[in-house]
């Protein structure tokens, strides 16, 4: 192709390719997920890392410093498939911080300045997400769309509506019944989505969305999920930014939550095009933490033997997976909602991650994964449930000697705490503040940093007696 950015599909058997201009969630010839990919020779030359750091010093003036601003569009040369900088839609993205957590390290028995947390929650919709629809929308404006839609469990739907609000295209989400946390949703209300509340889960609302977006072309639905391969190509850039925080030098492990498994993919595609380039020595080890109510990626990987293999992959173990799901009428469950998925559609890409990046699969428990939230929290940032399964899943790796206490560890903090205060508050007071109005405790909560809050008469000495720790 004259073109050096093109889609391509990820079995190596086919390996058709599309031009970039196509909308396309799948290979038209065999079904699989696509990549977009470079014909780096046709682009130019990038000698080091280091190239990124005259940015910082353009931020905010003119097109090239509106785009220097962004967190992911300052790497813009690694991830080039669109046609012209005027194209790129951008709310400023990408501003986060990598923290060393020195704090919480000591409390999982790990020496100091080797646990870092990078804090996507500070995105502006308050989740990793805004680096992927950056990408996606900036190839829906060049394509033409009008009208934007995805299934979500809460950060997708919120980040979507966002970047359609500020691209002026009418945004539509796919929410399943009682499954998204009231902070999300009041996002996708408020930035102006047409929400749908399908009654089912996140797997059947993605069934659909993907029957009207691919099915049904006369609609003119351009489809936001992470099975747009442009969504990932914006996630690559959490990696740039972890290496630009460190000097450019890898971490020895990366750990992240898994749910539809687009972060993982994302974060093995970029190690791998950076190999190739040869601007960086070391690729990182890759830990994907599954919540155990959602467990399929470690299902297959850790007790089923699933490997990527090459791109020959056993399918028909992900097929009798899924089959038994249906069989037994399965649905996932856990306090973790944004990873609350069973059919991830990244699966694939997820494998090539693990290989490319050496990596291991684990679960931890909803129990496990709101007491980490509440240990970020207490001796970090604060973060939404899903996150701490990166902690959760750090805690057990330092257990086993997995991971050793003087290696350097990045966990992947994916959504700010606000994005569900139900479940922070409900950990600290034992209350369902969806059926609550008042903070007096009705249950003992179970947390072992619970920090229930004190009721107190509108009396001074009793306030002061409470405040001294004698109410």
């Amino acid at each position: 192709m004259a073109d050096p950015a093109f889609q391509q599909c990820l079995n190596p058997a086919c390996a058709a390719t599309y031009d970039v201009a196509q909308v396309l969630v799948a290979c038209t010839r065999c079904g699989n997920l696509l990549d977009i990919r470079y014909d780096w020779g046709k682009l130019p030359t990038i000698k080091s890392l280091s190239y990124f750091e005259h940015r910082w010093s353009t931020k905010g003036v003119g097109v090239e410093g509106t785009l220097d601003f962004s967190g992911v569009w300052r790497f813009r040369e690694l991830l080039p498939f669109y046609r012209r900088e005027e194209e790129i839609v951008t709310i400023g993205e990408g501003r986060t911080v990598l923290q060393q957590a020195d704090l919480l390290a000591r409390q999982l028995n790990m020496n100091p300045g080797k646990l870092l947390l990078q804090y996507e929650g500070l995105n502006p919709s308050g989740s990793f997400k805004d680096n992927g629809m950056t990408a996606a929308f900036t190839h829906a404006r060049m394509v033409g769309a009008k009208k934007v839609a995805c299934a979500s469990t809460g950060n997708t739907s919120a980040s979507l509506a966002m970047f359609a609000s500020l691209a002026q295209m009418r945004g539509i989400v796919f929410i399943g019944s009682g499954k998204i946390a009231l902070g999300k949703l009041s996002q996708a209300l408020d930035y102006g989505a047409l929400t749908l509340q399908i009654r089912g889960d996140f797997d059947d609302c993605l069934r659909r969305i993907r029957q009207v977006a691919v099915d049904m072309p006369e609609l003119g639905i351009y489809l936001m999920n992470s099975v747009n391969p442009f969504r990932l190509e914006g996630q690559k850039s959490i990696m740039y930014r972890i290496l630009e925080a460190m000097d450019w030098q890898s971490p020895d492990w990366v750990i992240v939550p898994g749910g539809n498994l687009g972060n993982c993919s994302a974060f093995g595609k970029a190690f791998s095009e950076l190999k190739e380039l040869g601007l960086i020595k070391k690729i990182p080890r890759l830990a994907i933490v599954n919540a155990s109510g959602a467990n399929t990626l470690n299902e297959l990987v850790s007790r089923r033997g699933l490997k990527w293999n090459g791109g020959a992959f056993d399918a028909s173990l992900i097929q009798r997976h899924y089959a038994a799901l249906d069989e037994s009428n399965y649905r996932p469950h856990t306090v973790a909602s944004a990873i609350e998925i069973s059919r991830p559609v990244n699966l694939p890409k997820a494998l090539r991650a693990l290989e490319v990046m050496n990596g291991v699969t684990l679960e931890v428990t909803d129990d496990e994964i709101l007491e980490h939230r509440a240990m970020v929290a207490r001796w970090g940032f604060g973060c939404e449930p899903a996150s701490a399964a990166s902690v959760a899943g750090l805690h057990k790796l330092r257990e086993s000697q997995t991971i050793g206490a003087d290696e350097t560890v990045v966990c992947i903090l994916t959504g700010h705490e606000l994005k569900d205060a139900n479940a922070t508050v409900k950990y600290h007071t034992g209350i369902d503040l969806s059926a609550a109005q008042e903070l007096a405790p009705r249950s003992e909560p179970k947390g072992k940093l619970s920090n229930r809050p004190v009721v107190v008469d509108d009396d001074l000495k009793a306030i002061i007696a409470a405040m001294e720790g004698r109410g």
